[in-house]
């Protein structure tokens, strides 16, 4: 029985579900018409408080766009409008983001629906359809102490929960990106996005895959082909996104220009621009989505549920010895390891990501702390100032995961990436051959469109072809202990963006779950590097 498809390779007995990309990205031109020529004077001057990530306040004044729409032929503007927000003072002295990097952080959770038609300020895109049924966004600013939002609130391993939105630094309070940059000087747009639980009066889905990465695109259009106009360097814009908003972020980095969404973006309106973006942020990315099932039982088999049970040991065999199959498929090497495969990649995990976030993690406590935590974490060995285990000890020490099996294509049709995979009034699909074939027959195939639309949300598929539309730079980042997916999702897009010479920095936060962001300063002096803005004050 084939499990699923590879990025552009069949796994072994099954078929493909990837269509063939056509030929290389074309040159966009950036010239906006007139119904997208961004107004410079339409703005409210507003003036907060910023707590930066040291935790000083700032008084920031700026001046807010808001809900701007990016396309001409919305299906639905609530969500096809973005804000922007440029500093011009802060703590009393002139701020000039005429050059500055502009921040596009979306606030995309579980692939539902963003919307930006509410904001009173930076910070305020909200997702729809939050866990518990909320309405959430990270409205905080960093080190805020109000009240987390459900998609914000922390679950029993510490993160957010499933398919939430938020960060979560160390201490468990808000982190916004978007408050944070325009604190450092940056620009920041915050784009809404349409998702997959929107449904219209006739009861169909008009947020479903490819909907999201084509906003989010046609947002992209719309600040290049404002250039000069819109404040900011739209040369360097830099994507950020949590969850799902990471996968989204890694899938605008990798498939900038691509001409398979050109149908999809003429038919919303979208600006005759590029697509492209300088760099990309992603958190704890819930993508490749097509492998995810396999990815997650090869991770996560051996760990029980929070119930105490094991998942059906049959299917997570299954989708284990699938999933050596693929990662051969994609031909990855680390100096050390040679070719990473599915024997060797616990090993490379460990190496590479696992002890050095548990080493940084013991190194800044104190000698009281650090003697306490080995001693309730004797599977460590602490010698010369650096930590040591296995991959076993370390699964045991992680503990609960935290979805069935199969984690993404459930059987039941019950898991928001099959509602993402749904379409006309067809709430869910499968999109894996395994998921399709264990409930129906076994020659069952996939439905027409689902290669193509597979393709189109998966960063691995255009990583894995010639694409020189695709980000040179790259920040991801993901808990230890983030069991929502598998954490070789984190080390293979890093490790195939490094194998084609990108500028990579990924790192793992130690016994931190879903969610978690506990260096976003360095992440703001990332963007002014790798961007060279020195900024003007």
């Amino acid at each position: 029985m084939g499990i699923g498809a590879t990025a552009g390779v069949a796994a072994a007995g099954g078929f493909a579900l990837s269509a063939q990309a056509s030929g290389g990205s074309g040159t966009k031109t950036s010239n906006a018409s007139g119904a997208l020529v961004f107004d410079k004077d339409t703005y409210t001057e507003l003036t907060t408080t910023i707590t930066d990530a040291a935790g000083d306040d700032h008084e920031v004044k700026y001046h807010f766009y808001k809900a701007i729409t990016y396309v001409t032929k919305p299906v639905d503007e609530k969500y096809q409008s973005l804000n922007i927000s440029v500093p011009v003072a802060i703590d009393g002295r002139t701020v000039d983001a005429t050059g500055a990097p502009i921040l596009l952080a979306n606030a995309v959770g579980g692939y539902m629906p963003s919307s930006v038609a509410d904001a009173t300020g930076v910070g305020g895109a909200a997702m729809t359809g939050a866990p518990g049924g909320a309405t959430g966004g990270a409205g905080a600013g960093a080190g805020a102490s109000a009240a987390p939002s459900a998609s914000a609130s922390a679950s029993a391993s510490g993160g957010v929960q499933s398919g939430g939105n938020a960060m979560l630094d160390g201490r468990g309070e808000m982190v916004d990106l978007g408050k944070l940059a325009l604190v450092t000087g940056y620009v920041v747009v915050e784009p809404g996005a349409r998702g997959r639980t929107l449904v219209d009066s006739s009861g169909t889905y008009y947020g479903t895959a490819p909907a999201a990465i084509v906003d989010l695109k046609a947002a992209v259009r719309y600040l290049r082909a404002n250039k000069g106009r819109i404040p900011g360097n739209t040369d360097r814009i830099v994507s950020s996104g949590t969850s799902a908003g990471g996968a989204l972020s890694a899938l605008l980095g990798a498939s900038g220009d691509s001409p398979l969404y050109d149908a999809y973006l003429k038919e919303i309106g979208a600006a005759d621009a590029s697509d492209a973006i300088f760099a990309s942020g992603d958190w704890c990315p819930i993508t490749d989505l097509e492998h995810a099932d396999m990815a997650y039982e090869w991770n996560w088999g051996a760990n029980e549920l929070s119930s105490g049970s094991l998942v059906d040991q049959a299917v997570s065999k299954e989708l284990t010895t699938a999933f050596a199959d693929y990662q051969a498929s994609l031909k990855l090497r680390a100096k050390g390891f040679g070719t990473v495969t599915a024997r060797n990649l616990d090993a490379y995990l460990v190496r590479t990501y696992l002890e050095p976030s548990a080493t940084k993690y013991l190194a800044a406590l104190s000698d009281t702390a650090r003697a306490a935590y080995l001693a309730a974490n004797t599977f460590i060995t602490w010698s010369g100032g650096r930590a040591a285990f296995s991959w076993t000890d370390f699964l045991t020490h992680v503990g609960a995961r935290k979805k069935d099996a199969p984690a993404f294509d459930a059987f039941d049709l019950s898991s928001g990436e099959n509602n993402l995979f749904g379409t006309g009034t067809t709430k869910a699909r499968h999109f894996t051959l395994y998921s399709l074939r264990h409930e129906g027959s076994t020659g069952a195939r996939p439905a027409g469109d689902l290669p193509a639309k597979i393709d189109l949300m998966n960063p691995m598929y255009f990583i894995g072809k010639h694409h020189p539309g695709r980000s040179k730079h790259w920040w991801i980042r993901v808990g230890t202990k983030d069991s929502d997916t598998a954490l070789t999702v984190v080390g293979n897009l890093a490790l195939s963006l490094e194998n084609l010479g990108g500028d990579v920095d990924a790192f793992m936060y130690w016994d931190a779950g879903h969610g978690s962001n506990e260096d976003p300063a360095d992440f703001m002096a990332w963007i002014a590097r790798v961007t060279g803005y020195r900024g003007k004050k």
